[in-house]
């Protein structure tokens, strides 16, 4: 998350006996009922976090050699899982930085003719603050578990979900950003270069921060709540009281705060971050103990269990149900 106060919204914490998750279409009419059998396995969310969390990748910092180490890691992912690059390569290279750094970017390609051309961006930042100058008990680095290797975590098992599934009308990228920490440089480059190209960009959910649940009578947030129905059509599509409204998420702007503001500011679309840090629930922001021990992986695992059918819901809509309201 960028200093300042960080982006976010939306989750479901649901304690799960086991992993199953039949991944189907929510009950609207528009749409035909999809059944799918489909297992988030916690051993899966753990592998990929602690990786992304470990002491080998340093912090993650932009332009640094911990995060080509976690930009090889993820591009193999895709690779594993037959997600294909978008451009080229998966490798986006950075235009908003001085030195190399760069997005990675994989593509599942819509199964409709005409709904294909349309693009849902499924996203989250893999870089992060990097090493500690004067360090705390000894530790020097910020292994950023929870900002946002969390959202890494979880946008990596949606694409593997999308890869087994081929249930997406329209097509998917999804995106790990590098330079979110200085200041969004990723998602401003990529944004900037997609309008170029002239891409039909009809969302963006951004995820941040999902490592440990919140303890609300909802189970999420969502930022820049009343800038589109997005919080609305979540919770139609999941049947449940999924996203709410957090007054600090107003107060402190986050809407502005994370990388979907960059896709916004240029696409003028819903774009919007979501996630389950409501600053109630974790005391390690930027710090070096944000680190995989202190992450919930129940929680996270119930996280995409949750999103997995909203999102198929999104992918597959005749037409463009969220929208934007002012």
């Amino acid at each position: 998350m960028k200093k300042a106060y960080l982006s976010l919204s939306f989750v479901f914490f649901v304690f799960l006996s086991n992993s199953v998750v039949i991944a189907q279409t929510a009950s609207v009419a528009s749409l035909k009922t999809v059944d799918f059998e489909y297992k988030v396995e916690e051993n899966n969310v753990a592998e990929i976090l602690k990786y992304l969390a470990s002491d080998e990748l340093e912090g993650r910092e932009t332009g640094k050699p911990g995060i080509v180490k976690a930009a090889d890691y993820l591009e193999q992912f895709f690779k594993n899982n037959n997600v294909k690059p978008y451009f080229k390569s998966y490798r986006d290279t950075l235009s908003t930085f001085k030195g190399t750094a760069f997005n990675i970017v994989g593509l599942i390609e819509g199964n409709d003719p005409i709904l294909k051309n349309e693009y849902i961006i499924l996203s989250a930042h893999y870089d992060h603050i990097g090493l500690e100058k004067k360090g705390v008990n000894g530790d020097f680095i910020n292994n950023g578990a929870n900002d946002d290797a969390s959202g890494t975590t979880a946008v990596a098992e949606m694409a593997k979900y999308f890869s087994i599934a081929k249930n997406n009308k329209r097509s998917i990228l999804f995106v790990f950003f590098a330079g979110e920490e200085k200041g969004l440089l990723g998602s401003q480059h990529l944004a900037k270069k997609l309008k170029a190209q002239d891409f039909k960009l009809y969302t963006q959910f951004n995820i941040e921060m999902i490592g440990v649940p919140m303890k609300r009578d909802y189970l999420a947030y969502i930022t820049g709540f009343d800038k589109s129905n997005m919080a609305g059509k979540i919770n139609e599509y999941t049947g449940k009281n999924t996203i709410g409204f957090l007054p600090k998420e107003a107060e402190f702007q986050l809407f502005y705060r994370s990388d979907n503001y960059s896709f916004y500011d240029v696409f003028k679309v819903p774009c919007q971050s979501v996630s389950t840090f409501d600053f109630e629930n974790f005391e390690f922001y930027h710090h070096v103990s944000d680190d995989f021990k202190a992450m919930d992986i129940p929680h996270m695992t119930s996280f995409i269990y949750e999103l997995l059918p909203a999102v198929t819901q999104v992918a597959n809509s005749p037409t463009r149900e969220i929208i934007m309201l002012k």
